[in-house]
């Protein structure tokens, strides 16, 4: 079985499309990066680097293109039409291995995935344990993703799923109902409607996952290390301008891109980055944003082909490498 991801998907085979490929403008090199998602605060650091000319020092040209409900650039990365693309979660890069597509996770940007349940305060649904045989509402995606995670670690069963439509409505008129979201978005949603709600974020409670996965194909890492390295490193530096600098410049562009996106959305979901630290927390705080390891992956995999994800036998390694990590690029000394 295949886990998929809330935001993007992996068809098992990609199609031979036509697209532009690696190339020179102005004597920069011009790479195509795909986000997992409309435009948003969870992309403040590639949009900074744009914005601020960050990916221009490193001698790139970086054509983004938003993600959304009906782009798979999943399958566009292993079609070769984007050179680099968000992997929102671990389960994608594993699912390349699975499914013999020879692309790899170079970074990760988020040491935590965003992905929480969220309920109702005052009716002792507090915790991951005490939602052990009560209704939940997720997605399809989420039913083959983290779902799996809740069953082996919390004991969950599917008896509890109810359909979830995306819709926090059902949400609202139900003081019992306890339903997935983002960190950074059906929380925020909840909260304007005058509905405080407890947010429980898997990442802080065993979810092994990484997210905001920076893949590649296996042949840019081996044919062009260099352009792979300046992209990380680029991609990092405009992380850390966008988290302890002025992030002006790339929420204008992230509002260029997405017009839902308001000033007070951004600023809650950057504000969240921070609290939880998504970005810099754990492994990053020694060895710089982006940072991976080998143990953590392991974690990861082992719980999910015990879950039954994956096969046991599966080279979990060939979904990473740390060549180009663990850096301490744009770290203050």
């Amino acid at each position: 079985m295949n886990a998929i991801s809330r935001r993007t998907m992996l068809g098992a085979t990609a199609a031979a499309l036509a697209a532009p490929r690696l190339g020179r403008a102005a004597g920069l090199d011009t790479v195509n990066f795909g986000t997992d998602w409309k435009a948003e605060a969870e992309h403040g650091g590639y949009y900074q680097a744009i914005a601020t000319g960050i990916y221009k020092k490193h001698g790139l040209k970086v054509n983004l293109r938003p993600g959304g409900p009906s782009v798979n650039h999943a399958q566009l990365l292993a079609a070769g039409v984007l050179d680099f693309n968000i992997a929102s979660n671990s389960f994608l890069p594993l699912n390349y291995i699975n499914e013999n597509i020879p692309m790899v996770a170079v970074a990760a940007l988020f040491q935590k995935d965003p992905s929480v349940l969220i309920a109702h305060a005052g009716v002792g649904n507090d915790s991951f344990a005490a939602l052990k045989g009560k209704p939940i509402m997720i997605g399809s995606d989420t039913r083959i993703g983290y779902w799996l995670f809740l069953k082996e670690k919390f004991g969950y069963t599917d008896d509890q799923i109810r359909p979830y439509n995306f819709n926090t409505a059902p949400f609202m008129v139900d003081k019992n109902a306890v339903q997935q979201g983002y960190l950074t978005s059906e929380p925020y949603t909840v909260e304007q409607a005058g509905v405080k709600p407890v947010v429980l974020l898997l990442a802080d409670n065993g979810y092994a996952s990484y997210g905001s996965l920076i893949a590649t194909s296996q042949k840019l890492v081996q044919g062009k290390p260099d352009l792979v390295q300046r992209f990380v490193d680029a991609s990092i530096e405009g992380w850390y301008s966008y988290l302890d600098g002025d992030p002006s410049p790339g929420n204008t562009l992230i509002k260029k891109d997405n017009p839902e996106m308001t000033d007070p959305l951004i600023a809650y979901g950057v504000g969240k980055i921070k609290q939880y630290g998504i970005v810099d927390s754990g492994d990053s705080k020694t060895s710089g944003i982006g940072a991976m390891t080998d143990a953590r992956w392991k974690e990861f995999f082992d719980v999910m082909s015990k879950a039954g994800v994956y096969p046991t036998s599966l080279d979990y390694k060939k979904a990473f490498t740390l060549q180009f990590v663990n850096k301490k690029v744009g770290m203050k000394s």
